[in-house]
């Protein structure tokens, strides 16, 4: 192996998590910190820690220029994005190019195709893969007219994804008030405030496939996940194997997003999403996520896959370790979203200092986790701590 040193462009459980497997592999881990999480334990954990800037992620975990910066600064072989922060920015990918730094993702070419929602949906149609009925709209005119095409009720979904600019409308005259909302809300979390139109279907299922690409055309899926369990379209609660979901459908929809990736050449870790209707026994692309995700370690626990572990191998150049015949299947699991919240606020964040935590512990309990006792819980980041 020719990657010897990581720098974890991240924080909190994820980077946690990318550790430890730096660790198993004897790679050394170089940790880019803010200034809040200065004493976080992936601070600790790590081979070193680096600060890259202040608390507020904007100036830090952020800025694509700093990060790779610390990565040439401190002989990193390569830099692990993690999830969310830049690990979908097209621009890292590149930049790490020039710099001669291994990005340990997809290419900039690959995450710019799926990253703009629109242009990830017209790929899937050219794969011939089912999508949801709807489309862009550029004016109030084209958007009555499609949304009267769609019917109602129907989704405002914001190009730039990730639960956030997503309405429901449920009235025709309620659809330019809600697409102006949408569109502001997606301005604000993504810095592009284009929007879309999607059907909306009433009893549908989130199912997700994990992926794996060696850039060559070559991809293997690692089974689906149900994330069907959400609050405000954010995942909560995930789980592998997707329950009653029918064989037939089980297999046309992990053929779908192979075929979707590997028509790509993806490389690296990527889950293609889907939305399954119940009631017709159909399913629709929805998007591809060009990284590794929250939701991972409900795959390791049924594969026995060290996901993480398979990112870095394919990024150094070791392409894919086993064929689709290898992986098995085994057992079934769940995974559930810790976040400090106020549920007696309507679960708003909940930062402060933890002064005391107890994990369960057991046969098949897996706990990732960047919280131990005295743990500060910082104002500035994601709520989820487990």
């Amino acid at each position: 192996m020719t990657i010897g040193r990581i720098l974890i462009a991240n924080r909190g459980e994820i980077a946690v998590r990318v550790i430890r497997t730096c660790q198993r592999l004897g790679i050394e881990a170089v940790l880019c910190v803010s200034e809040a999480d200065r004493n976080s334990l992936g601070a600790q954990m790590a081979t070193r820690a680096v600060c890259i800037g202040p608390s507020q992620p904007a100036r830090s975990y952020l800025s694509v220029e700093t990060v790779v910066q610390a990565a040439v600064g401190y002989n990193c072989d390569a830099i692990h994005p993690g999830y969310g922060f830049l690990s979908e920015r097209a621009d890292l990918a590149r930049l790490c190019e020039d710099e001669s730094v291994i990005f340990i993702g997809p290419t900039a070419a690959q995450i710019e195709a799926v990253g703009d929602k629109l242009r990830a949906r017209a790929e899937a149609i050219a794969a011939g893969v089912p999508v949801v009925p709807g489309g862009p709209v550029g004016s109030p005119a084209e958007a009555r007219a499609l949304a009267e095409t769609i019917g109602v009720p129907l989704l405002v979904k914001a190009v730039g994804g990730g639960g956030r600019g997503m309405k429901l409308v449920e009235d025709l005259a309620e659809l330019e008030a809600t697409m102006d909302m949408a569109s502001a809300e997606a301005s604000a979390a993504f810095g592009d405030a284009r929007v879309y139109l999607e059907r909306y279907v009433a009893r549908g299922r989130h199912i997700e496939v994990q992926l794996l690409g060696d850039g060559a055309g070559h991809v293997v899926h690692l089974g689906e996940r149900d994330c069907s369990v959400q609050r405000r379209y954010q995942k909560l609660v995930e789980e592998t194997p997707a329950p009653h979901l029918p064989p037939a459908t089980r297999d046309k929809l992990l053929e779908a997003a192979v075929h979707f990736a590997a028509r790509l050449d993806y490389r690296g870790a990527g889950t293609v999403e889907f939305l399954y209707d119940v009631a017709r026994d159909e399913f629709y692309f929805l998007e591809m996520n060009a990284r590794i995700q929250v939701e991972h370690p409900v795959t390791e626990e049924v594969t026995g896959i060290d996901l993480v572990a398979e990112q870095i191998a394919i990024a150094d150049g070791q392409g894919l370790r086993f064929t689709q015949a290898d992986i098995a299947l085994s057992g079934a699991a769940i995974e559930c979203r810790i976040n400090a919240e106020d549920p007696d606020n309507g679960f708003m964040p909940s930062p402060g200092t933890v002064t005391g935590v107890t994990w369960p512990a057991g046969d098949g309990i897996r706990v990732d986790s960047h919280i131990v006792a005295g743990a500060s819980v910082p104002p500035f980041y994601d709520s989820m701590i487990a």
